[in-house]
């Protein structure tokens, strides 16, 4: 079984199928590397036991600055829904720069928009996989699936006056917000009207209605 660069337990020996990331071959490690990393302790996730690489397991979702994830529960105020579709300029964009997985990314043929609600304090932004617990609220698994968004890509944390903050707990490829790359574990604020960017071709546009 493969190790990803995150230290994921992986099935698959060329992408790791936890968050995506390339496998690459094991660099060459000196006796006094091995005897460092063999000092080292690691942190577990307490729910599923996931090596931890960001405030957020990317297994089971499970935050590690505010113990389990919280149970879902309407906010008051104005009603917020994410739209996710396809974005061809975008996807152009990530082709124009040649990462080395470029020529197998398509862009879909048929994208229908798909509307999801964002309620309660925290919804995941990500994509479930056959043997995993981890159902994010928002589910980019398809289809079409996007072959860059990682098992669990963003967070979108809800706060107390009804607005909403972005993060990226430490996604393989990225996320861009209105085209600005999102600092990992860092929340930003998100309006009516923001585009958020992940993958090779999502679009994540943040809508707000009336209540």
């Amino acid at each position: 079984m493969a190790t990803c660069p995150q230290g994921h337990a992986s099935g698959s020996d060329d992408y790791c199928d936890v968050c995506g990331a390339m496998i690459a071959a094991p660099a060459a490690t000196t006796p006094s590397q091995a005897a460092g990393q063999a000092t080292q302790t690691v942190e577990g996730c307490p729910v599923c036991a996931t090596p931890r690489v960001g405030s957020f397991c990317e297994v089971c979702g499970h935050s590690f600055e505010g113990g389990a994830p919280p149970v879902q529960a309407p906010l008051t105020g104005a009603r917020w829904e994410a739209v996710a579709a396809a974005d061809r300029a975008y996807y152009e964009q990530v082709i124009a720069q040649e990462g080395p997985d470029a020529a197998a990314m398509a862009f879909p043929p048929y994208c229908p928009e798909r509307s999801f609600p964002l309620t309660g304090e925290q919804v995941r932004i990500g994509r479930s996989r056959r043997g995993r617990d981890l159902v994010p609220e928002i589910d980019l698994a398809g289809p079409p699936t996007d072959p860059g968004v990682s098992n669990l890509h963003a967070v979108l944390l809800g706060q107390p006056d009804g607005s909403w903050m972005l993060v990226d707990p430490g996604s393989a490829n990225g996320t861009l917000l209105n085209g600005k790359p999102v600092t990992v574990n860092v929340p930003v604020p998100v309006r009516a009207g923001d585009r958020v960017h992940l993958g090779a071709w999502t679009v994540i546009t943040i809508r707000e209605g009336t209540p």
